[in-house]
């Protein structure tokens, strides 16, 4: 009997989660617990990491689970990875819900870098008011360059102080609309943005406000993961859900 495992915390993952309750498969929806306020699902939903590769494989033998979707981030490299190593220890069929990444167009004003530590260094310049959309886990590093401020878009509000000496907040959460970015980028006069190549759809807004005002963007690309199966379409995962082989 199919039993699945929907490692959430994407637009995508909500999404196959109510495909997966409308069609009543018996499945399990977990979230990494980094958001204060997760989006409620429609299935049974855990809270919190695994313990790495040893802990997740012992959750899948536990509750026999026979397909595993990674619906993660595509910056979640770390559990992308874990989730590989413990669905082949297991002998479970695993896929990736992934999202197309953002590709730039006539206008863009990209700066591609590939981590964090690049993305600072790319903001070796006089003071902006550069806007964060990265979420929280490594503002920090950005401290480094001090003379800027820094707007953060964040999902919760701060419950410590900011690692930022010179940063305000703009608590939000995705999906955005164009027309919001617009209002965002123009009342808090941002002259830089710093984003994730997440992809999608969710937080492409940012993109296009940037292109219309003529702000660039330094664009944090994704890490490299090992090759895994694909997919793109909640339809398509329906289908591989339900195929027998």
């Amino acid at each position: 009997m199919i039993k699945i495992l929907i490692l959430g915390g994407t637009t995508e993952a909500s999404a196959l989660a109510s495909a997966v309750a409308k069609r009543g498969l018996p499945a399990i929806f977990s979230y990494a617990g980094r958001v204060a306020t997760p989006k409620p699902q429609p299935l049974p939903t855990r809270i919190g990491g695994f313990g790495g590769v040893s802990g997740l494989t012992a959750f899948v033998a536990q509750e026999r689970i026979t397909h595993i979707v990674d619906a993660t981030h595509p910056f979640a490299a770390q559990i992308s990875s874990n989730v590989l190593a413990a669905a082949g220890q297991c002998g479970v069929k695993v896929v990736a819900l992934t999202r197309a990444a953002w590709r730039p167009v006539d206008g863009d004003q990209w700066q591609s870098v590939a981590s964090i530590d690049e993305a600072v260094s790319a903001l070796a310049a006089p003071p902006q008011r550069v806007l964060l959309a990265i979420g929280r886990m490594h503002l920090a590093a950005f401290a480094a360059q001090s003379q800027h401020h820094y707007v953060l878009r964040l999902v919760d509000r701060p419950t410590s102080s900011l690692p930022l000496a010179d940063a305000s907040t703009v608590i939000d959460r995705g999906p955005f609309t164009l027309e919001g970015d617009l209002a965002l980028l123009e009342n808090q006069r941002i002259q830089r943005i710093v984003c994730k190549n997440s992809g999608g759809y969710g937080a492409a807004s940012k993109l296009t406000a940037a292109r219309m005002l003529g702000l660039p963007i330094v664009m944090i690309e994704r890490p490299a993961l090992p090759p895994r199966h694909e997919l793109h379409r909640i339809d398509d995962v329906i289908s591989w859900l339900d195929s027998p082989s």
